[in-house]
């Protein structure tokens, strides 16, 4: 007779006779989607619930473990810690993504049980076992010290707050949706069941180059509950890419994998456990080839050929006046050469996708950055015109480049297709690691001059990347690392030239400073070596050559009247002047838009119904909470409240193609479309005595483009993007060598929530300090050695203090009230910030990432 297993749940006695990890149970047969499933690997802390008055994670405590146990979970929380929670975080701007937010609220909701009052080193303690990527944590602590003296009856919700009455730019707004992320109650695509739904995924190579010789699928297909087994024979184009279509969907019987992230075939079957133990028979054959392992393997006169064309994926020759001449006149030169590793997004939610027969086509529910672009890829898969296919956004946790290439989406449309029912492809954390494009390698060698007095002459300088087995973005983000290995400085001499070359590496591709991040650590290095050489500090050699208004960047592009570098400079001499020989300062511009010369859009619709205005943009919000801003956007220009505007979310089918969220550009294109869109609004609303239900049923419609030049113009001044932000940051070491604080001074022009922004600066400098210190993504013999828990990820006990610094000026451009973005470049300053505060603590100059002989990482000696 099978063994009873009963424990409580939320206060409900609850029985099963399945062992089976209690995240598996809470989930799947509870229904409580308010815990989530990172990793299963007990390493993030999403699945966090609270037994017996401790918090746990539910992924490595099964149903047998549990037995006698009480069990709380966020849907079992009080009205009143619920309300005390929501409040909280929404009102500090704890909550981005949101993926790990119900986990922290229990990890919390654990310490204030025990200690009502705590320090914020508890709270750190506390959380210590939760991952948040998005927040840099600081906002997180924040909103458990106010939930806990709201719980103590020190402090009070304010529901007015939550309401919006005013809910305009620059108002401190309540993220739209917090209360959803906060209870859990909002949909990621895991959370979403189907009646009939199935479960399928890919078997993937065991080695990263090997030929396919044959795939025996047949004990698979002879197992009860198997639907379907496809191969590369079952694709109507078996390519898919972002920009270059070289990516196979499954790789045929007879070719040979490049990465071991490859599909060869995909299993189709009614549950998860059925699924899991067919792909277990399925048989491969192989003959293991040998891999090209790094860039100079690839670039080696016999290497193999990873694609018909080479193995030089992309290149870009970036020229302007004469650097050769102008570094032989230079007082002084500095060469140096420096490397980068491949990084990790490690964002919380693996990748899930879930499809369905839908019309005369498919719809599908994706966690991506992009619903046209995916819906753009599985049309190219199909050969179908791409108005068949609907692609929608539920909720995304976290993305930071990793989510513009497809990963789930398209297989589950194959599988779908293939059974006629819904069916879901979730990642798990493995996979996604082995699976999505991460930040390039880098290696690059960088020659500035400067003249006596520290003005910059000239940089010339080679970058080679490694993108991997594909190209994913490999062609935007090297031309970014080439267009911005200048930094946001005052001269005319270039000469830069890169090179992605493929390996059988997992493919890089976009992340968060896309490009920049790596050749900004160089420059940067670079100014602090020139800088000793003329006999004045990093801080005055930046300030000495820092862009202003009117003035030429190094690529032509005269600076526009926000630009307010120096003034980022200034905000943080304070902080640099009283620390010497232990802070560091690096500063760097980002893009705001695509820019060079594409047809960059953004776009929008509203519509009034039932005395709301819907606005209708297909932006993805993946955390950075441009859901929130452009109704911001809409409530300043037509004086509405929150209450009175809703945001219908990214859908292909309703909602206008507002471009990927990349290259920080949806701030300013959508929120410029939106305030079109709104004025036009506002007009007829005027008209109509302010009444909104006058207007019933009327669209609004508006599309924002700002030409600009592209790469190479021969114009004098070309214009190579809408807008750039720029940033100065500050890193002080204690006598330790371990980083005490950050100070981060960001241009983002007009800001339009305070609250969000510095949240979002406070996350990228824990990302670049992660970068700079700590992550690191090792290979042997191209086959990633990581895992979820090993990757260096900072966590909240380890966190500097973080001062967010936001500069803005009264002269500010025309485009969304002005505002420009912010979620790139707050993560680009950081790295070569800490390299030259070690190098003012011991003039050892560290020039590869993550560094070595320092607090985090003590030398090998």
């Amino acid at each position: 007779m099978a063994e009873t297993y009963s424990f409580t749940v939320n206060g409900v006695l609850r029985e099963t006779e399945e062992e089976k990890p209690l995240l598996r149970y809470l989930r799947d047969d509870l229904g409580l989607t308010s815990v989530k499933d990172g990793c299963s690997e007990g390493a993030c802390g999403t699945c966090t619930i609270i037994v017996d008055g401790k918090a746990v994670r539910s992924c490595i405590l099964t149903t047998k473990k549990a037995v006698g146990k009480n069990i709380l979970t966020v849907e079992g929380l009080t009205e009143a810690e619920q309300e005390a929670f929501v409040y909280a975080f929404g009102k500090v701007g704890a909550v981005q993504c949101g993926f790990c937010i119900p986990g922290m609220v229990l990890s919390g909701k654990a310490l204030l049980d025990q200690v009502p009052d705590p320090t914020e080193e508890q709270i750190k303690q506390a959380i210590r076992g939760n991952v948040c990527r998005c927040t840099g944590y600081k906002k997180i602590i924040e909103g458990i010290t106010l939930a806990g003296a709201i719980l103590r009856g020190e402090a009070s919700v304010d529901p007015e707050l939550e309401k919006g009455d005013t809910y305009g730019v620059g108002d401190r707004a309540f993220r739209t949706d917090v209360r959803d992320k906060v209870l859990g109650k909002g949909e990621y695509v895991d959370d979403v069941h189907m009646e009939g739904m199935v479960h399928a995924s890919a078997v993937r190579s065991q080695y990263p180059r090997a030929r396919v010789l044959d795939i025996d699928a047949s004990a698979a297909l002879a197992l009860p509950g198997v639907l379907a087994v496809l191969t590369a024979d079952d694709v109507p184009n078996n390519k898919v890419g972002h920009i270059q279509q070289d990516w196979d969907v499954m790789i045929a019987k007879g070719d040979v994998t490049r990465c071991v992230g490859d599909a060869i075939c995909l299993v189709v079957a009614e549950t998860e456990e059925i699924l899991k133990e067919a792909k277990k028979l399925v048989k491969i054959d192989y003959e293991p080839l040998e891999p090209v392992r790094n860039i100079h393997e690839a670039m080696a006169e016999n290497a193999p050929k990873l694609h018909p064309n080479g193995n030089l994926c992309q290149s870009r020759h970036v020229t302007r006046g004469d650097a050769k001449a102008a570094l032989a006149k230079s007082k002084y030169v500095v060469t140096q050469s420096y490397c980068t590793p491949f990084t990790e997004h490690a964002f919380l939610e693996p990748e899930c996708a879930l499809a369905f027969p839908y019309k005369d086509g498919v719809k599908v529910y994706t966690s991506d950055q992009g619903v046209y672009d995916t819906r753009k890829e599985i049309s190219i898969m199909l050969g179908w015109d791409p108005d068949r296919i609907v692609v929608e956004n539920k909720l995304v946790g976290g993305g930071f480049g990793g989510k513009e290439d497809v990963s789930a989406q398209h297989i589950a449309v194959l599988a779908a297709l293939k059974v006629n029912r819904p069916v879901k492809v979730k990642f798990s954390r493995q996979e996604s690691i082995n699976f999505h494009p991460k930040r390039h390698y880098m290696e690059g060698t960088f020659t500035l001059g400067c003249d006596e007095n520290g003005i910059f002459t000239g940089l010339d300088c080679e970058i080679y990347f490694d993108t991997g087995a594909y190209a994913s973005l490999c062609g935007p983000v090297l031309e970014r690392a080439c267009t911005h290995s200048v930094g946001p400085y005052c001269y005319q001499n270039t000469d830069i030239r890169g090179y992605g070359y493929y390996t059988n590496n997992p493919p890089a591709g976009a992340f968060r400073g896309f490009g920049v991040c790596q050749s900004e650590f160089a420059l940067e290095s670079n100014i602090n070596l020139l800088a000793e050489k003329v006999g004045i500090s990093p801080w005055e050699i930046r300030y000495r050559n820092a862009i202003e208004p009117g003035k030429a960047l190094p690529n032509g592009q005269i600076a526009d009247c926000s630009t307010a570098l120096k003034e980022t400079l200034l905000a943080v001499k304070e902080a640099y002047d009283a620390h010497p020989g232990r802070a560091g300062i690096a500063c760097a511009m980002k893009n705001t838009g695509v820019g060079v010369g594409l047809p960059d859009k953004g776009r929008c619709k509203l519509v009034v119904k039932d005395g709301v205005v819907e606005l209708y943009s297909a932006a993805s919000d993946i955390g950075q909470g441009c859901a929130t801003v452009f109704l911001q956007v809409l409530g300043e220009t037509l004086g509405l409240g929150r209450e009175q505007m809703r945001n219908m979310g990214a859908n292909s089918e309703v909602a206008p193609d507002s471009g990927t969220t990349s290259g920080s550009r949806q701030t300013l294109l959508t929120g410029e479309a939106v305030r079109m869109a709104a004025a036009d609004l506002k007009k007829d609303l005027d008209a109509a005595g302010g009444d909104l239900r006058a207007l019933e049923g009327k669209e609004y419609f508006a599309e924002f483009f700002d030409p600009t030049d592209k790469l190479g113009s021969d114009k004098p001044n070309p214009k190579s993007h809408v807008a750039y932000g720029f940033a100065t940051h500050v890193v002080i070491l204690d006598d330790d060598g371990k980083v005490k604080e950050v100070w981060a001074a960001h241009d983002s022009g007009k800001v339009v929530n305070p609250t969000s922004i510095q949240g979002q600066i406070e996350g990228g400098v824990l990302m670049g300090l992660g970068y700079a210190l700590t992550e690191d993504f090792p290979l042997k013999d191209c086959v990633p050695q990581a895992k979820f828990g090993t990757l260096g990820l900072m966590r909240a006990h380890q966190i500097p203090d973080i001062h967010a610094i936001y500069v803005e000026k009264e002269e500010l451009l025309p485009f969304a009230y002005g505002a420009k973005g912010i979620g790139e470049i707050a993560t680009i300053p950081t790295a070569p910030a800490v390299q030259g505060a070690y190098y003012a603590m011991d003039h050892v100059l560290r020039t590869k990432l993550p560094m070595e002989n320092t607090f985090y990482k003590p030398s090998k000696k």
